[in-house]
């Protein structure tokens, strides 16, 4: 089956001309003449950036979701590429309303009618994995119906099953593969689409982020309904603001774009240093202004979730990072065991110095984040650092909102909008008012345990005198049987003696 993919895969990149992106590489130029006189029949009339889009709509929901991925990168990729990708972020053709609602019976086991007092046919939205329907609730509520794409099971299944065996692929057969360790990274990945065929589960990530930000000036996340949620259908509430992309009509509506950039910021760094759990999928597809200025976030497939240890870890490299301690970064990395105990750690620090130091006091408009991308992975490869896979929704979530970041405010300094915040971070996690905080926290646990401490402790006493004692009972018996065998040893020796003189 990976081998029929495989194939379709190879036919629609062919189909789409693909391998132009490939062909414009220098060490391959003297191909072009060849390809182009062995497909002298085919005809690519559409602009590049328009046959890469078609290409992965046509591969399906991981194609898509690499399309925009990219799409948030614009200082990656040229501009009539990024303009195309980024239709990918909602406009994925929808597949037919009928379907939709034969879904829906199917599920609630009653005509659409009889569940909702309106439903819209027509989808508003349609990404890889899903599509949205407007809709109104019996008692008037409006609210949002997100509908599981029929069959896309089978297809991911397959599209995974091919990233596993490249992942193998390339740990067996390229130097850095095991570094790297794309099997890890690509499990990571494939945990993660399988948590968003689920829409059961998307629901609870909702569910979970809108109590961490209630009441919140930042962000507002929809409420779900749950006697409508099944696992192929989501339904919540109906939220209204301007996609995020759309800044000239967020600048008409009197936005403050300079802020709204910098409250993104804020609102990443606190899901993941407060909460330890944030939205990993924030492309400007998913992310709206409403009209008090506050970010709408939608579709929660794809949650990243963070460890107290690895948030300790980030946040004393970021704080080193922003404070440009390369030293401290270098021993961070050390002392987390992601680069090896015998790195120098002088020759460390000279290294990420010489990648950093260079884009420090600049706006994003004037940082090259590939140049910088390269010489990161160069380091990391002459140190042999390897690859966190916890970590790769985190980085690439961090990618997507330096993208934004980017898009709204190419004047945003990314270091200083941050290091405010994990300095309080660092402050109320190390400091007095963490050390008070955590005191507090474990309170309800010592208000059981101390009135139990005295007889706790009699047990403890009288458990170790038992094991004193069953050691020494232990130990008396073994010398006891020494002492048996001995006496038997003897009187054998005895009896033999006495034998032998009566013999005489």
């Amino acid at each position: 089956m990976r081998f029929f993919r495989l194939l379709k895969i190879l036919a629609v990149a062919f189909r789409f001309g693909l391998d132009e992106f490939f062909l414009g590489h220098e060490r391959l130029r003297f191909l072009r003449p060849v390809v182009k006189l062995a497909t002298f029949w085919r005809r690519l009339d559409r602009a590049r950036g328009e046959r890469l889009r078609l290409a992965l709509e046509a591969l399906g929901p991981i194609f898509v979701k690499f399309g925009q991925m990219l799409s948030t990168r614009r200082d990656l990729l040229p501009q009539d590429i990024a303009d195309e990708l980024a239709k990918l972020q909602d406009q994925v053709p929808p597949f037919p309303s009928s379907l939709a609602l034969a879904t829906l019976e199917q599920i609630y086991g009653k005509p659409v009618n009889e569940v909702f007092l309106l439903f819209d046919a027509e989808p508003v939205a349609s990404a890889s994995i899903a599509q949205v329907h407007l809709a109104v609730l019996q008692d008037g509520t409006e609210v949002a119906v997100k509908v599981l794409r029929p069959g896309i099971a089978p297809i991911i299944a397959h599209d995974v099953a091919l990233m596993e065996t490249g992942a193998w692929l390339v740990e067996a057969l390229w130097p850095d593969g095991k570094r790297l360790k794309p099997r890890e990274v690509v499990n990571e990945f494939s945990r993660h689409l399988g948590d968003e065929l689920d829409l059961m589960r998307e629901a609870s990530n909702c569910s979970q982020l809108r109590r961490n930000f209630l009441d919140s000036p930042l962000l507002l996340v929809p409420e779900v309904y749950w006697d409508y949620c099944y696992s192929g259908v989501m339904v919540m509430q109906r939220v209204k603001g301007t996609p995020i992309s759309h800044v000239t009509t967020l600048r008409e509506q009197g936005v403050d774009i300079p802020r709204l950039a910098r409250v993104g910021v804020e609102i990443f760094f606190t899901q993941v240093f407060r909460d330890g759990y944030f939205h990993a999928d924030m492309h400007p597809g998913n992310i709206f202004v409403g009209s008090d200025s506050r970010y709408i976030a939608v579709d929660f497939g794809i949650m990243g979730t963070l460890t107290d240890e690895d948030k300790n870890y980030l946040a004393q490299n970021f704080l080193a990072f922003f404070r440009r301690d390369y030293k401290r970064v270098a021993e961070a990395h050390v002392e987390a065991g992601w680069a090896p105990k015998n790195t120098r750690v002088d020759d460390f620090e000279t290294a990420i110095r010489a990648v950093c130091e260079p884009i420090f006091d600049k706006p994003l408009k004037e940082i090259s984040f590939s140049r910088v991308l390269l010489r990161l992975f160069q380091t990391s490869r002459q140190f042999n650092v390897e690859i966190q896979p916890q970590l790769v929704m985190l980085q690439k979530t961090l990618l997507n909102i330096e993208g934004l970041g980017r898009d709204l405010d190419p004047d945003l300094d990314l270091w200083t909008t941050a290091k405010p915040f994990l300095e309080n971070w660092m402050s109320e996690q190390l400091g007095w008012r963490g050390l008070t905080r955590r005191l507090g926290k474990e309170a309800s646990s010592w208000a059981v345990m101390l009135p139990q401490f005295p007889r706790l402790l009699h047990h403890s006493l009288s458990e170790i005198r038992t094991k004193e004692l069953e050691q020494k009972m232990s130990e008396f018996v073994v010398e006891k049987k020494r002492q048996n065998r001995l006496l038997s040893i003897l009187v054998m020796l005895l009896a033999v003696v006495m034998l032998w003189q009566m013999l005489q």
